[in-house]
């Protein structure tokens, strides 16, 4: 097993001490123990790791007189595969280094026959990583991970060491070519065959996205959620059970009822409230903070901050979204919810306002594609090659890392309470998710961050150069919600977005 890197035990040190009881992901636990507020402690790894078997398959010829004895392929002898042995180990522990979500890779087994082959799935893995030097095709078959819920990634040298015979010998004779009929069986369980996707020529930079791509899935299907007053679809009634069904989205109901008693209990506990007055000013004080609002409506959020993560914590769950967010809390907690939902994201949990599960699917895939917090948010018409995108709930943390810039106002449609105005960076790349409804269609897409304005819109908000072709959006479903993360990660959105059965289209 390789060593985990800096940022993974960061979120895995205390789940000795906190997690074993509570069955929850190491990172959740560790929050078990340090719940309180801290704008300094790196960003949560709240997924389960991706279990990794490489593979390194090759066969060993006899040289013969006069005739042909050998295939392409410097990797001919006992000695010549023992260092590509080495070199696919030392090369896997970088690659591990690099990988900035939980990663485990196994040790690497040899495979020179079918009986050797069927050997490796024995083995409880994610993914098998085949390395195919040399060897025949009915032993290379057998490398491919056997169950419709595992993954296959294979890896042939031209370049980057000495050439593999399967860099000329893949094709689409066995491989399936990727196209939408080749995913149309797929699902939670069952994320297709082996395709020329599949494939990687030389870069670990195409394995690494892949990879992770592959950990997104992991942590998307099943994925636990507590709703507070229930789930519910914005335009697509259905929206919730399709999660449920289509991706088994475990999600917890809780009730408002169950809110009001955690507020009076912690409204008269006079050590919780000195303690949301210093997280209040710990907040306030970082760099680039203006409070333009109520302070005691920043204190009064740090107690949704607090039961919503106690729910968390009880339930098991590392996402929370809440319904009727712009009514019902805002007169039960005397303030919005704006604020600690968007904390919750600057630690790494997921936190979503309006309970809309045809937009909360695709934010919990892109969180773990990107590795970092995403903002739902309201888009517009898009003109001129621009849209802008408005929400009241945004994340601060939007790189994993530091926190942008924000004066801390009135949530727009109440005027009241407190909600941040983030200024993203001008030049940002961002990657954009907008489903169809619930019909299992998402659009992806990217764009550049151009401007922050104040239009009488959600505090947040950014107008963005649409790359590709923008007026495809005109064509579009656009008035539910969409995703933003920083960054492009549509590669790696798309590859997960197919195996999961989810039919894809490209701006």
């Amino acid at each position: 097993m390789l060593p985990v890197n800096r940022r993974q035990f960061a979120g895995l040190g205390l789940w000795t001490l906190a997690g074993g009881a509570l069955g929850l992901p190491p990172s959740l636990a560790a929050a078990a123990v340090a719940d309180g507020f801290d704008p300094d402690r790196p960003l949560l790894v709240t997924g389960r790791k991706l279990r990794v078997q490489p593979v390194f398959m090759h066969t060993t010829f006899q040289k013969r007189e006069a005739t042909s004895w050998r295939s392409w392929s410097a990797i001919n002898t006992p000695e010549a595969a023992a260092e590509e042995r080495k070199r696919i180990v030392n090369e896997l522990a970088s690659l591990a280094g690099a990988c900035d979500f939980p990663l485990e890779i196994l040790p690497l087994r040899t495979v020179t026959s079918t009986d050797e082959a069927a050997q490796v799935h024995a083995v409880d893995y994610d993914v098998v990583l085949v390395y195919p030097a040399t060897g025949a095709r009915q032993v290379l078959l057998a490398n491919f991970a056997p169950q419709p819920s595992r993954h296959t990634l294979i890896f042939a040298r031209h370049q980057s060491g000495p050439l593999y015979y399967w860099y000329e010998a893949l094709s689409t004779s066995f491989l399936k070519k990727g196209d939408p009929e080749d995913y149309a069986a797929c699902g939670a369980d069952n994320h297709g065959p082996v395709t020329v996707d599949d494939v990687v020529i030389d870069d670990y930079a195409e394995v690494h996205w892949r990879l992770r791509a592959l950990y997104a899935i992991k942590n998307f299907v099943g994925h636990r959620l507590v709703a507070l007053g229930g789930a519910q679809g914005k335009y697509d009634a259905t929206a919730p059970q399709v999660a449920r069904d289509r991706y088994r989205f475990q999600i917890v109901d809780v009730e408002y009822k169950d809110l009001a008693r955690r507020l009076e209990t912690l409204r008269v506990d006079a050590d919780f409230q000195s303690l949301a007055e210093k997280w209040t000013d710990r907040y306030l004080a970082i760099p680039g903070t203006a409070l333009e609002t109520s302070r005691p409506f920043v204190a009064g959020s740090f107690t949704l901050y607090r039961i919503f993560k106690d729910w968390m914590r009880e339930h098991g769950a590392t996402s929370i979204t809440i319904n009727q967010c712009m009514g019902t809390i805002i007169r039960m907690s005397r303030t919005t919810a704006c604020l600690a939902l968007s904390w919750l994201n600057d630690e790494g949990y997921l936190a979503f306002c309006e309970s809309d599960f045809v937009i909360i699917p695709p934010g919990v895939l892109l969180h773990f594609v990107a590795g970092r917090p995403v903002f739902l948010h309201n888009s517009t018409f898009p003109h001129g090659g621009l849209v802008t995108c408005a929400h009241c709930t945004a994340p601060r943390r939007l790189d994993g890392q530091r926190y942008e810039p924000a004066r801390i106002v009135t949530h727009y449609e109440s005027d009241y309470g407190a909600a941040p105005k983030v200024e993203m960076p001008v030049g940002q790349q961002v990657t954009f998710l907008d489903p169809e409804y619930a019909t299992g269609r998402w659009l992806g897409f990217t764009g550049v961050i151009r401007g922050n304005p104040c239009h009488e819109i959600c505090r947040t908000q950014q107008d963005v150069a649409i790359d590709g072709d923008w007026r495809k959006l005109l064509r579009e479903v656009r008035d539910s919600h969409w995703m933003m993360a920083y960054g492009n990660h549509l590669a790696a959105a798309r590859y997960a977005a197919r195996k999961l059965g989810i039919r894809w289209v490209d701006v």
